[in-house]
């Protein structure tokens, strides 16, 4: 192991010390609420301390992380539920519900990945009655992928697809390929994938909009 490497072990430790109190107070993320406020807290840690301290707490507390991610600062995750990589990068002020983010994928500043698009259901007279925890879907990002800044993503984006920045995915992006806009929808496919086999959905309407590179 390198002198690199080896500060760096040492920093994570200190950072999983540091947090171990606050993952502990909401039963290592079980407890909603207290895990919420532990996120929300941390979020606010400035600088390289802040990155370690949010890596550590969140490696404690979600269903799936690593020590190797980079999380931001401003960004929580809203949901223990969620699954995070090894090496992702997350930049500032994103807000992140139940998610599954795939390996070395990269997501810029003020993202938002709603925990699904079916959250509020409303009464018989037309009311909200507000985010109901059975209605909450996970979102998968796959693999390689990058999410431009302040893209809203509430479906599945396939492994090495990038969104474009401001875009909002409504429904279900296939991977490899680019997609824009709002709603979303796909500019550019590689080569090895079939112009046929891409599609979003606009509304109510399936659109094909491919141009091969």
């Amino acid at each position: 192991m390198t002198v690199k490497g080896a500060l760096k072990s040492l920093v994570n430790v200190i950072a999983l010390v540091c947090m171990f109190p606050l993952a502990a107070l909401s039963i290592f993320g079980r407890i909603a609420p207290v895990f919420q406020l532990g996120a929300q807290t941390v979020a606010l840690v400035p600088g390289m301390p802040g990155d370690y301290l949010r890596a550590a707490y969140y490696f404690m507390t979600l269903r799936e992380s690593c020590l190797s991610i980079r999380i931001s600062f401003g960004t929580f995750f809203a949901q223990s539920a969620s699954r995070v990589a090894r090496d992702v990068y997350i930049g500032a002020y994103c807000v992140l519900g139940k998610c599954d983010i795939g390996k070395r994928s990269q997501i810029a500043s003020h993202v938002q990945i709603l925990s699904g698009s079916r959250q509020h259901a409303r009464d018989e007279h037309g009311r909200i009655t507000g985010a109901q925890e059975d209605l909450f879907s996970s979102v998968s990002v796959g693999e390689d992928c990058w999410i431009g800044a302040s893209a809203i993503i509430m479906a599945d984006i396939g492994s090495g697809t990038t969104i474009g920045a401001g875009a909002v995915v409504p429904h279900p992006v296939p991977s490899n390929v680019v997609a824009v806009g709002n709603p979303a929808r796909i500019l550019q496919a590689k080569r090895d994938v079939g112009c046929e086999s891409l599609s979003l959905r606009s509304n109510s309407t399936l659109e094909r909009q491919c141009e091969l590179s």
